[in-house]
């Protein structure tokens, strides 16, 4: 990626000219343009400056009522309501208590009581700047965003004509709350604004709050979570502070999130936004009567709160009712009819659960209500690029930066772009495909035969017709990979995402260990086959463990299957009812219990498929379509979903217990394996008798001592009992290493084979067979592990070399052809013999100019190369006179290239 992405990355503007700290042309637009905008900046900066002179000078301010602060903390609202207004009566112009008065107030939704109290509070103290902040929340709960952006405004002339009067740290908050409202800049108001506030008073609940909210929404969610715990060593407990850490972690680890949202509500159980945002947990993870719920207990300490409303709606959506789906929209809106975040929080929560169409279309209702909301507009540029319209979402993203460019996913984005401007394409009417140049050139055909492959294999077994066409785009850089998939670099551990029409996969050069490319884009294109089936509204169980089963129906090697711990996981009781697998996914105990939500979603299909028909899983794909919920439309095509989870569970045990039938499975005691424990480990074998665990103790121990004639009996036992076994844990590796290190190639030959049949992502294994194949000349057998490397790794020239040879031998001149041809795209230290070998094989094909000019690339860096000259006399003698234009292309578009014209 051109520059670095990044979080947050606090920098000056680079508009051309210096920005004034904390500008405010003229409280909308930008600095420098027109005489009153450069004016009105002048006098913010004058403001600031004054503010900040003052800043040491600051005071803590007056605290909170200490009864109403706890009770306000623990969600006691009603006491607060009681007390502070007992408070007013005997102390009308008591400042803190109206504060406190409101706040309860609009925490349970009796907002035009609120309207009315602030009314009366700012009559008693109308240069009060906290008032004025808190009076904007009461304007835009009473539906007038006017006069809310007016009481920012107001906030700023206050303090532009009386920065003396404003010298706490409370007052400092509120002043850069409301700065970045009317345009200043983010990375001054936090290092000029907010961190001067907080040195004068670490204990500020707010100023930690502010500096959240600004990271969370400029989406840089590591700062936000630095916000929010410095705040929490200072104000221990405090709800709002735990809320926002769990939204700073919502997105990278759920666990914690869910740890912070447990304390807030057990410090506050009626704290509506903790409320809220284990409601949208609930829906991620597809658990939705909790989220109904979790909702009606929101609703509860507020009814006329808009994002509990707006989740209603999300969730009547996702259950297919439209009639309450459209209550529960409207009463979201009904306090403020053009609420830009109601359908703006709608959209971004389908978008969540892959219905990008139908949140984009919610996100466009939000712009129509409200065109300058940047949320709105920056979720729909995510929308319309996973949806892939391009042209469309690039622009969106690109006007969402230059209207503010400290929005993290914005900039990261545009900055992509600019990278991928510079990337090859090969089109099909089917297929639009997008990688590195260097690198189409090398295997880009491969990826189209393979997608054409998924295409006839799947398109027919699911029945479905696709929209046209598929995008695939494969990065060579995973940072730029997870910038497009999710707007952030630093989102390891995923090799491929599928959103519908659109799939981004990480190129095999960015593989730290050896991952099967084909079998990763094979996957993701059965997504593609699934959520356009479904219009995108399937569970994420599902959908995975189609595509994971259907990567073990293309091959063998191929998908996950039962191994020794998933074994171990299936009996020992961590199976997932098939109605919860879905939040599997969202919060696993390991990285293996992630993986196994993969292995266990595809044993469910592989379930159904086996008990029930493969028009049993399409009938439940169709009704998903058609709007069904996953545990109607499993009880119409298959059993209830009780009867379904138990039935399954069993199989699942069953397949479990079949896996190395012959083997014991019972793990010895720890003590045992101690060096004093030999004489007791040594009975307890005699009855163990081909113990899976001893064996394979037994093999690592001896191979690790290089004992490998001793060590060769268990691990030919292992292969022999448990031959599907793949991965580290696997006795191939170490079987074979013991046959070459014995001398023994047979032996070793039988071990190869007997791995790569069960292993996709065993480089080392196919190359060695490679190796031992062309010495016998069996070629079918050379090129079979060319192949499979490719699969594995189509960046290095080793396979291309033995595959060109081996079809050569076996008659396959159009492959050998190939093989030479995408060879010399790599950097091979032997070039002249590939270009001479290649016009060997052109010269059989009677091309005689594209084989001349081979011959004199060889020539030219080897002038003595005396064969290479002598087919240059027999070409000669051909009539190869004249040189072609150039070597043979393909249907690659380079960048900054027309496309090619149509025949």
């Amino acid at each position: 990626m051109t520059g670095s992405p990044r979080i947050f990355r606090l920098r000056p503007r680079v508009d051309g000219g210096a920005a004034l700290p904390l500008t405010f042309p003229g409280f909308a637009g930008r600095a420098g343009r027109g005489g009153t905008a450069r004016a009105s900046a002048w006098r913010w900066s004058r403001a600031v400056a004054g503010v900040l002179t003052l800043a040491f000078a600051t005071t803590a301010g007056a605290a909170e009522p200490s009864f109403a602060q706890t009770d306000l903390r623990t969600g006691n609202y009603s006491a607060v309501i009681k007390q502070a207004t007992a408070a007013l009566r005997a102390t009308p112009g008591k400042t803190e208590s109206s504060l406190l008065l409101v706040q309860a107030l609009l925490a349970v939704g009796r907002n035009a009581e609120a309207d009315v109290a602030m009314g009366e509070a700012l009559e008693r103290d109308a240069q009060n700047v906290r008032l004025r902040w808190l009076a904007r929340d009461v304007a835009l709960a009473n539906g007038r965003p006017e006069e809310a952006a007016k009481r920012v405004e107001e906030i700023g002339r206050l303090v532009s004509m009386s920065r003396w009067n404003y010298r706490t740290a409370a007052d400092l908050v509120v002043f850069g709350r409301a700065a970045l409202l009317l345009g200043a800049d983010p990375k001054d108001v936090l290092e000029k604004v907010f961190a001067t506030a907080q040195k004068s008073d670490p204990k500020l609940r707010e100023v930690y709050l502010a500096r959240g909210e600004l990271a969370l929404e400029k989406h840089d969610f590591a700062l936000a979570a630095k916000a929010f715990e410095e705040g929490l060593k200072q104000i221990p407990d405090d709800p709002d502070l735990l809320c926002g850490r769990a939204r700073a972690y919502a997105s990278g680890d759920r666990e914690v999130a869910l740890e912070a949202l447990k304390a807030a509500l057990m410090e506050n159980s009626r704290h509506v936004p903790s409320l809220l945002q284990l409601a949208d947990h609930h829906i991620d993870a597809e658990e939705y009567a909790e989220a109904a719920v979790v909702l009606d207990n929101a609703i509860g300490v507020n009814p006329t709160q808009p994002d509990a409303w707006a989740y209603r709606a999300v969730l009547a959506h996702l259950r297919n009712d439209p009639t309450v789906e459209k209550i529960a929209r409207a009463t979201a809106l009904s306090s403020w009819a053009k609420n830009p975040r109601v359908d703006h929080l709608i959209g971004a929560s389908l978008s969540q659960k892959y219905r990008f169409a139908e949140g984009a279309a919610h996100q466009r209702r939000a712009l129509a209500a409200d065109p300058a909301y940047l949320p709105a507009a920056a979720q729909l540029a995510s929308d319309l690029l996973r949806l892939g319209e391009e042209t469309e979402g690039w622009a969106l993203a690109q006007t969402v930066h230059e209207k503010d460019d400290y929005d993290v996913e914005a900039f990261n984005l545009v900055t992509l772009r600019d990278t991928m401007k510079k990337y090859a394409v090969l089109t099909t009417d089917d297929f639009v495909v997008r990688m590195a140049a260097p690198e189409v050139a090398v295997y880009g055909p491969r990826v189209l035969a393979l997608l054409r492959r998924a295409q006839q294999t799947l398109v027919a077994k699911y029945g479905v017709e696709l929209a046209r066409p598929t995008t695939v785009e494969i990065f060579a850089d995973q940072k730029d990979f997870a910038v497009r998939t999710f707007g952030l670099p630093d989102i390891p551990g995923f090799l491929g995402v599928c959103f519908g029409r659109v799939v981004t996969a990480n190129s095999p050069a960015t593989s730290g260990s050896p991952t099967n490319w084909e079998s990763v884009l094979w996957h993701e294109f059965c997504h593609v086959v699934t959520l356009q089936l479904t219009k995108n509204r399937m569970p994420r169980w599902l959908s995975e463990g189609i595509s994971v089963y259907e990567e073990r129906q293309a091959s063998p090697a191929w998908g996950m299957r039962i191994d020794a711990r998933y074994r171990e996981m299936i009996l020992g009781g961590d199976l997932v009812p098939v109605g919860k697998l879905s939040a599997a996914f969202l919060a696993p105990k390991t990285p293996r219990h992630l993986q196994f939500a993969y292995l266990e979603s595809s044993l469910v299909v592989e379930f159904i498929i086996g008990r029930f028909g493969i028009d049993h899983l399409r009938g439940v794909l169709r009704d998903l379509r058609d709007g069904a919920e996953i545990n109607a439309a499993l009880a119409k095509n298959t059993v209830p979903l009780a009867l379904l989870e138990k039935e399954f569970a069993a199989y699942a045990r069953e397949q479990a217990g079949q896996l190395g039938s012959k083997l014991d499975w019972e793990k010895p005691e720890p003590g045992l394996l101690l060096p004093e424990g030999a004489t007791e480990l040594a009975a307890w074998e005699k009855k163990h008798a081909d113990n899976y665990w001893l064996l394979r103790l037994r093999a690592q121990r001896l191979a690790e001592e290089q004992k490998w004639a001793e060590a060769k009996a268990p691990l030919q036992r292992l292969v022999e009992l448990f031959p599907q076994q793949k991965g580290g844990e696997a006795a191939h590796r170490p079987l074979v290493a013991a046959w070459r290190a014995l001398g023994d190639t047979a032996g070793e030959l039988d071990a190869l084979k007997k791995w790569a049949e069960v292993d996709d992502e065993a480089p080392d294994a196919y190359l060695r067979l490679m190796e031992l194949a062309a010495l016998e000349k069996d070629w079918p057998t050379v090129a079979r592990n060319a192949e499979r490397y490719l699969a594995v790794n189509p960046l290095v020239p080793t396979p291309y070399r033995y595959q060109a040879q081996a079809s050569a031998e076996t008659g396959d001149i159009s492959t050998a052809v190939v093989a030479w041809r995408t060879l010399l795209q790599l950097e091979v230290p032997d070039a002249p013999d590939a270009h001479f070998q290649l016009a060997r094989l052109l010269q059989r094909r009677g091309e005689y100019a594209e084989a001349r000019q081979h011959t004199l690339l060889a020539l030219e860096e080897t002038p003595r190369f005396r064969e290479a000259l002598r087919l240059l006399l027999e070409l000669k003698r051909s009539g190869a006179d004249t040189l072609p234009p150039a070597l043979p292309g393909s249907d690659i578009l380079l960048p900054n290239s027309p496309p090619p014209s149509q025949p």
